[in-house]
């Protein structure tokens, strides 16, 4: 497939929204399950979050031409990270996406894929599906109603540079796979039928939307919301990262403990941000379920 031949999709409704349409965009997250939302980040803070990637992700330059790293609690370690909580009209943003006034940080993170980087299987974050035994961590924190996508694709997004792809009204409850794929047994992701239920890599799904953003947007997407990435087929690094909130009264009974780093990061955190750290628990990706906790 060549990329470079993809180009932004004019659908049937609006998906691009300023900051002073912000109920225009979630109504269109709440109908399609996404929404782009542009000019949110100021110049001067895109530059240094691009840098704050590049260091905690990559601070040698060492990863190596095809490879790719996420860092799942990129806040603990990246003030700059931090700054988005005093710019207010990024904010306001997010009590609107997140539907409650009050909202604390639910995880945060960051990845850096460097040139020749391999796509991103379709999946959805929500783990909600089932009732059953929790089995990593994704399990505690990936259960609520709000955003699992408030991304900002800091090196911007389009198909060639490894950028975003989503099946919109993918987030619905009656939402199936599309003609010829069926689910996979945990429902967070898709296969073609008659092959093994591995999550499906490729882009011939019906249905996709390619999202194309300059680095100063953000992509905001429902929790349920089937995504995935495109390979980065340019001589670019790709950026991005994220805080993904919930309402502060929607507490986290996580059962692993905060990590050293999650208590420097409490500690050192800006007294008049606390409240976005209110019942923060961190992420502990080595933790394996309750079935291990038991056994």
């Amino acid at each position: 497939m060549d990329l470079s031949q993809i180009i932004k999709p004019e659908l049937g409704y609006r998906y691009e929204f300023a900051l002073d349409e912000l109920d225009a965009a979630q109504e269109c997250v709440h109908a399609h399950g996404f929404a782009i939302i542009k000019k949110v980040l100021p110049p001067e803070l895109l530059q240094e979050l691009q840098e704050s990637v590049k260091q905690v992700l990559d601070p040698d330059n060492a990863l190596g031409e095809g490879n790719s790293f996420t860092h799942p609690s990129f806040i603990e370690h990246a003030p700059a990270m931090w700054k988005l909580l005093d710019h207010e009209p990024y904010l306001r943003a997010q009590r609107t996406f997140c539907q409650s006034e009050d909202i604390s940080i639910l995880r945060t993170a960051a990845i850096l894929r460097n040139p020749g980087s391999a796509p991103l299987a379709w999946h959805s974050d929500f783990c909600g599906f089932s009732n059953g035994p929790r089995k990593f961590s994704g399990d505690v924190l990936n259960r609520g109603p709000w955003p699992s996508g408030l991304w900002f694709y800091i090196t911007g997004s389009n198909p060639e540079h490894g950028g975003l792809a989503l099946i919109e009204d993918s987030h619905l409850t009656d939402w199936t796979p599309p003609e010829g794929f069926q689910f996979t047994p945990d429902r967070r992701s898709f296969h073609k039928k008659g092959t093994e239920p591995n999550r499906y890599v490729g882009f011939d799904v019906p249905g996709i939307v390619p999202i194309f953003t300059d680095p100063c947007d953000q992509i905001v997407f429902a929790s349920r919301t089937y995504h995935a990435a495109f390979p980065n087929r340019t001589d670019r690094v790709r950026l991005s990262c994220a805080i993904i909130y919930r309402p502060r009264d929607y507490g986290i009974d996580a059962p692993w403990p905060l990590s050293e780093d999650a208590q420097a990061f409490l500690k050192a955190f800006p007294r008049r941000l606390q409240p976005y750290v209110d019942g923060y628990v961190g992420i502990d990706d080595d933790w394996s379920g309750d079935e291990g906790m038991m056994g």
